[in-house]
C-alpha cells in the first residue's frame, strides 16, 4: 500500500533520510518512532507530496485519500459541527449541488450517493467524534473563534478522524488531549477501519493502537512486529547480535591486518598477503547504531517533614466570584504519589495552582507548615520564558551572585552542558525548554512537586528519566498529565476532579478507562468494582509496593552521595601529596620528610581505591532499587 523505495531527503543540506526502505501494507497500523530531530515529521511531508527526494521514490496507490492534521482550525464563526463535517468534502459537495440543481435526474444520483456514503448519519456521527476529544453538547455548535488554539487543534483532529482518509498521518496526537481525549483516541485507533501512519512518544497509545513500529534511525528505516515494547525487545536482541557480529568481524580484521602487516615484505608470502588485503577491502564492515545518551532529570533532594505536609478542610477556590471547587477536605503526606484525573475543564489546574500558592483558598482553612516549598511546573510557562535569554541566564537569575562556575555547574546538573548552557531559548527544543522549566522549578528543593501536563514535547527517553526522577525524589508529587504510563508508572493514588469536588477515585487506570469509554457505570462516577478475591487487579498492590521500594531509596542515595563525596576528598588529597612530591626542594631537604610523604601517597591510594569500590557499590545498589521502583 505504501512504499517507501530507497528513499533520501535533504533539509537545508543535511541529509535527514538516507536511501530508506520500508512497505506498510494497507489496513495496517504503523507508530512511527525514532529520536527527536531523527526526521519524522520530514518523512511525513514527503509522503504528503509536500517535500522532493533526492533519490528513491514513495509509492500510493492511485486515488488514495491521505488526511493529516496541518494545523488548527481557524478562529472563524463556523461552528465546530460544520468545521468537522465539511471535511468530508464529498458530502459537502453533493449537500451543496443537491440545494441548487433542478435536474430530477441529477437529485436522484444525489440522493442516492448520499445514502450510500452515509450521510445522513454524518452530524451524529461527528458529534460522537467531538464529544470523545472533550466537547460538550453545547460546544459543538458554537463557533470555533470562541476557543482557544489548543482546542481548535481537537477541531482540526475530530475533522480528519471524521473524513477517515486510506492513509491517516498523525502527528503527536496527544499532545493537545487530556487523559479521557487520549484514552478515547486509542480505542477510536484501534478500530479506525484504515491504514495508519502514527507519530508519537505516548507508549501506551504505541502499545495499543499500533500493530507494528516503523523505526527511523540514522536515516534508515526497520519494521518491528507488535508494539512499542515489543519492538524494544526486539531492537535489544538485534543489537546484542549486531555487537556479537562486530566483534567476531574485529578479531577476523585484527588477524588478517597483523599477517598482512607481518608478511607484506617477505617475497614468498606476497601473494597470499595480498589476498588478504583484497579481503580486508571486500569486508563490509559493521557499524553500531550511535547510542545518544539520555541527561538524567534530577529532583534535588530536601529535608523531611513531619505529616501532613499540607492538610485542607472544607476549602472552596475558583477566580473571582466564580468558585470552580468547594468541600475540599483533603491531605498531602511526604512521599504521597497522587496524579489528578478529570476532563478538561474540571478544575485539575484550578487545584494545581491552589497546592502551589498561585491561587488563595475562598474558604475554609489550609495547614501548610510555614517552611513548605513547592515546585510548580506548568507547559503554558514556556511562553513566560526569556525567548533571547539562554539557560545560564535564567538559572543565574536564581543565583544571583554566584560565581559563573557555579551557575554552570548546576545548568550541567539538570543536562544542559557547555553546547546547550549559552544557547538561546528560542532556538531549544520543546523538550529542552520542559527540562529547563523542570530546573528552575525543581532549583529549592520543594516539599511538593506539582506537575501539570509534564511530558509535552519530552521523547520516549526523556519521558522515561522524569519516571525516574520522581522514584528518586523524596518529597510528594502531584501529577497531572494524558500519559497513562507515567501515571501508572509513578502514581500510588488517584483522585478524581468531577462535578466541582475532588475525592480520592477507589479504582485503577483500567477501571478509570472503563468510565471514560462509558463501558461500566457512568464515566465519572466514583464506584469500586468488584472482582473475585483471586482475580482482582494486582496495580494496586504494584503501586503500593513501588512506594514501599522508594522510600528504601533515601538512605540508599545519601549513603551513595556520602561514598561519592568521600572518594573526591581523598581525591584531592592524594592530589596534594603528589604536588608537593612533585617539588624538587622535596628531594634536596630531609629525608624523613619525604618519606613520610611517600607513606601518605601509599595509603592514600589504598584508602582512594577501597572508597571508590564502596562507592561503586553504593552507586549499583542504588540504580538496581531505583529501577525496581519505577
Amino acid at each position: 500500500m505504501l512504499t517507501i523505495d530507497d528513499f533520501s531527503c535533504r533539509i537545508a543540506g543535511r541529509l535527514i533520510i538516507d536511501h530508506a526502505s520500508a512497505f506498510i501494507p494497507a489496513g495496517h497500523k504503523v507508530g512511527l518512532v525514532g529520536r527527536n530531530g531523527s526526521g519524522k515529521t520530514t518523512l511525513f511531508k514527503a509522503i504528503q507530496g509536500d517535500l522532493e527526494s533526492e533519490s528513491g521514490r514513495i509509492s500510493l496507490p492511485k486515488g488514495l485519500r491521505i488526511g493529516g492534521v496541518a494545523q488548527e482550525a481557524p478562529a472563524s464563526q463556523t461552528s465546530l459541527l460544520d468545521v468537522v463535517l465539511n471535511a468530508d468534502r464529498e458530502r459537502a459537495a453533493l449537500i451543496a449541488e443537491q440545494g441548487t440543481t433542478h435536474d430530477a435526474h441529477r437529485i436522484a444520483e444525489i440522493e442516492t450517493r448520499l445514502a450510500d456514503i452515509g450521510a445522513h448519519a454524518a452530524p451524529a456521527k461527528a458529534a460522537a467524534i467531538l464529544a470523545g476529544l472533550g466537547f460538550g453538547p453545547d460546544d459543538i455548535h458554537r463557533p470555533c473563534a470562541d476557543f482557544s488554539g489548543g482546542w481548535r487543534m481537537r477541531v482540526a483532529l475530530a475533522a480528519v478522524l471524521f473524513s477517515e482518509p486510506d492513509l491517516l498521518l498523525l502527528d503527536e496526537p496527544t499532545n493537545y488531549l487530556d487523559l479521557e481525549g487520549a484514552l478515547w483516541l486509542e480505542d477510536y485507533l484501534e478500530h479506525y477501519p484504515y491504514t495508519v501512519l502514527l507519530i508519537s512518544h505516548d507508549r501506551d497509545l504505541l502499545n495499543r493502537a499500533v500493530d507494528a513500529i516503523l523505526h527511523l534511525e540514522n536515516g534508515k528505516l526497520t519494521l518491528y512486529t507488535g508494539g512499542f515494547d515489543r519492538f524494544q525487545e526486539q531492537r535489544a536482541m538485534k543489537l546484542d547480535l549486531l555487537r556479537a557480529a562486530k566483534v567476531k568481524q574485529d578479531a577476523q580484521a585484527k588477524h588478517l591486518q597483523s599477517f598482512v602487516d607481518r608478511f607484506r615484505a617477505k617475497a614468498s608470502k606476497a601473494k597470499q598477503a595480498q589476498s588478504r588485503i583484497k579481503a580486508l577491502e571486500k569486508m563490509q564492515k559493521i557499524e553500531l547504531p550511535e547510542s545518544e545518551r539520555v541527561a538524567p532529570i534530577v529532583f534535588p533532594e530536601t529535608e523531611q517533614m513531619s505529616p501532613p505536609v499540607l492538610a485542607m478542610e472544607n476549602v472552596a477556590v475558583g477566580y473571582g466570584d466564580h468558585v470552580v471547587l468547594s468541600k475540599l477536605s483533603l491531605r498531602i503526606d511526604p512521599d504521597d504519589r497522587i496524579a489528578l484525573l478529570g476532563k478538561n475543564g474540571n478544575g485539575k489546574s484550578t487545584f494545581a495552582k491552589l497546592l502551589s500558592q498561585r491561587l488563595a483558598a475562598m474558604g475554609g482553612s489550609m495547614v501548610r507548615s510555614p517552611k513548605l516549598r513547592v515546585g510548580y511546573f506548568a507547559q503554558h510557562q514556556v511562553d513566560e520564558l526569556d525567548m533571547d535569554g539562554t539557560p545560564f541566564s535564567h538559572m543565574q537569575k536564581k543565583m544571583p551572585g554566584a560565581p559563573e562556575s557555579k551557575v554552570r555547574a548546576r545548568c550541567g546538573y539538570f543536562g544542559f552542558g557547555a553546547e546547550k548552557v549559552l544557547t538561546k531559548i528560542a532556538k531549544l527544543s520543546g523538550g529542552e525548554k520542559a527540562r529547563l522549566l523542570l530546573a528552575l522549578a525543581a532549583f529549592d528543593a520543594p516539599h511538593i512537586m506539582v506537575l501539570d501536563e509534564p511530558t509535552n514535547h519530552l521523547d520516549i527517553e526523556a519521558r522515561a528519566a522524569l519516571i525516574e526522577a520522581i522514584a528518586a525524589y523524596d518529597g510528594a508529587v502531584i501529577l497531572v498529565s494524558h500519559d497513562r504510563h507515567l501515571i501508572e508508572a509513578s502514581a500510588d493514588q488517584l483522585w478524581l476532579v468531577a462535578d466541582g469536588r475532588v475525592r480520592p477515585f477507589e479504582g485503577d487506570m483500567d477501571e478509570y478507562e472503563d468510565y471514560v469509554l462509558g463501558r461500566k457505570g457512568k464515566p465519572g462516577t466514583v464506584q469500586r468494582v468488584e472482582a473475585p478475591r483471586e482475580d482482582r487487579s494486582t496495580k494496586s498492590d504494584q503501586r503500593k509496593a513501588s512506594a514501599g521500594k522508594r522510600s528504601e531509596l533515601a538512605p540508599l542515595k545519601k549513603k551513595a552521595d556520602a561514598a561519592e563525596k568521600e572518594v573526591t576528598r581523598l581525591t584531592g588529597e592524594l592530589g596534594r601529596i603528589e604536588t608537593q612530591m612533585a617539588d624538587p626542594r622535596l628531594y634536596k631537604g630531609d629525608a624523613f620528610k619525604l618519606l613520610d610523604a611517600t607513606k601518605q601517597r601509599a595509603a592514600l591510594k589504598k584508602s582512594l581505591e577501597d572508597a571508590e569500590a564502596a562507592w561503586l557499590d553504593a552507586l549499583a545498589s542504588y540504580e538496581d532499587a531505583q529501577k525496581e521502583a519505577v
